[in-house]
């Protein structure tokens, strides 16, 4: 007779988007996992299939809703069909620190912590999005056009893909986020892989 292993998987993650210079933390929270999205991107990095890995982070501006009073709504993360996205992506950024285009892997970049005797591992990303960057922010953070481009409110992991046609593995929506010029962000995003046995929260 055959048994089945019924353990299973369990995948969480969480993100923290702050000033790396005044500590100052903006958003603190855990992420949306898309599932079937992760399980190709998965399947695809076990056999070397030379796709699959964590590429790039990207950031968007579509996923909240500000009324004329002020209370924002929130959308619900994209975590089905394998051609999800986004809601308003207008900025990516390669964290893959194997990855020609990776212009500064020494603070964007990927890597796996696990402790020994543990049932889980985390994929660590960290993205500093620099003074300079992006391209056509405003100057200063001491005015919010909720429309702008770079008012971000929501982002996600997506994986590399030799047609170009990248999966989105992750999605969080949150408060919105201005990026300007007078301001450094960092994101901290850990996914934790585990087994379902003796979960540990990230």
């Amino acid at each position: 007779m055959q048994t089945k292993d019924a353990t299973g998987i369990h995948i969480e993650g969480h993100i923290k988007i702050y000033d790396p210079v005044s500590k100052e933390v903006y958003i603190n929270k855990r992420n949306a996992i898309h599932y079937e999205n992760i399980s190709v991107a998965l399947a695809n990095s076990m056999i070397n299939n030379g796709q699959g890995f964590v590429y790039q982070m990207a950031f968007g501006n579509g996923g909240t809703a500000i009324d004329l009073t002020g209370i924002i709504t929130y959308l619900t993360p994209n975590t089905s069909g394998t051609n999800a996205s986004l809601y308003n992506q207008t900025y990516s950024k390669v964290v893959d620190g194997n990855s020609s285009t990776n212009v500064d892997p020494t603070r964007n970049f990927t890597e796996v912590r696990h402790v020994t005797g543990t049932n889980y591992s985390d994929i660590f990303v960290t993205c500093l999005l620099d003074y300079g960057e992006p391209s056509g922010q405003t100057a200063y953070d001491t005015t919010i056009n909720g429309e702008s481009t770079y008012v971000f409110d929501e982002l996600g992991l997506q994986s590399y893909s030799s047609t170009g046609e990248s999966l989105l593995l992750t999605h969080v929506i949150f408060h919105p986020v201005l990026k300007s010029l007078n301001r450094l962000i960092q994101v901290d995003y850990t996914v934790r892989i585990q087994s379902l046995t003796g979960l540990v929260g990230v």
